[in-house]
This record gives structure tokens, sequence and C-alpha cells, in this order.
């Protein structure tokens, strides 16, 4: 069994003028959010055996978040170039290219991409997993490439809480 959860970044801000998009950080709502459904899933699930993050700052911030109240050592947190992209090609190149020594994981990444992927492997049909938003599922399988028809069993959303 493969647990996976994919986390959409936190709100960023548009206040800066003239920096890349790869480069723009969280707001203060997205900061706030981050820490409030971290600490909602800390309280619902174990720790996942690995955390993979977009390199993007916003998507970096909310897993640098994430492993603060996971306990999770920042050290560990692995980045990923590819995971910024918008389209879900490359979260499932990185998804199946999980060590299958890890039985769970969580990823930190970018809106139409996740959404397509939970659609696809997942159980629930969403419209869109919003801002700081986890959907959780789970594979029947042993290998990280072998994902298909999962079961979606989680689905955190910050509006959930407010």
């Amino acid at each position: 069994m493969k647990t996976l959860y994919i986390v959409r970044h936190a709100k960023s801000s548009w206040e800066y003028e003239g920096i890349k998009d790869i480069d723009r950080p969280l707001n203060k709502r997205g900061i706030n959010n981050a820490y409030l459904i971290s600490s909602v899933l800390n309280k619902k699930i174990a720790c996942p055996d690995v955390f993979v993050s977009s390199c993007a700052n916003r998507a970096l911030h909310t897993g640098m978040i994430f492993s603060y109240t996971f306990n999770y050592p920042l050290t560990n947190l692995k980045i990923s170039k590819s995971l910024y992209s918008f389209s879900d090609g490359y979260l499932i190149k990185t998804v199946k290219a999980l060590d299958d020594g890890f039985d769970s994981a969580i990823i930190f990444s970018h809106d139409h991409g996740i959404s397509d992927f939970v659609n696809k492997f997942g159980s629930d049909q969403l419209d869109h997993v919003p801002t700081c938003g986890v959907v959780g599922i789970k594979f029947n399988t042993n290998h990280w490439k072998d994902i298909k028809d999962g079961n979606t069993f989680l689905k955190e959303f910050p509006k959930h809480y407010k």
C-alpha cells in the first residue's frame, strides 16, 4: 500500500513587482493557512516518509511550514525543479519515480497539475484543489511506478476551518 498526499502551495503574494513567478513568496493568508492545515493534518495522519517540493518559493515555503509542523528535518526535504510545472505530467513522473522504500509521501506543487492528477488517480472528482488544499490518495500497490485507480480518503481545505 502506498499513500500520497498532494498539497497545492498556499496563497502567494502578488505585491512585489518585477520578480519572476518562481520567486513569488507566500502572503500573510498563505502563511497562516499553511500553519493551520499542517496542524490539522499533523493530528490526523502519521508523518509522511518523504517530503518533496517544487523549487518555486511559494511551494517550498509551504513545504517548509509543513516540515516544521511535522518535525520533519528540513535537510531531508527534497526539492524538484520538474515540479515547477502546471501540468500533471511531471507530477506523475515524480510520484512514479519515488523510492519504493517510502510507503507514504507528501508533495508540494501547483495547480492545474494537482487537480488533473487527483482526478486522474483518485476516486473523487474535484473541480479544483484550492491553495493550501491537501488531497490524500491510497494506492493498492507496493511500487510507486504502478500507481493507478487510487482511493481518495482525505480532503482538507482551509475553508473547512473558517
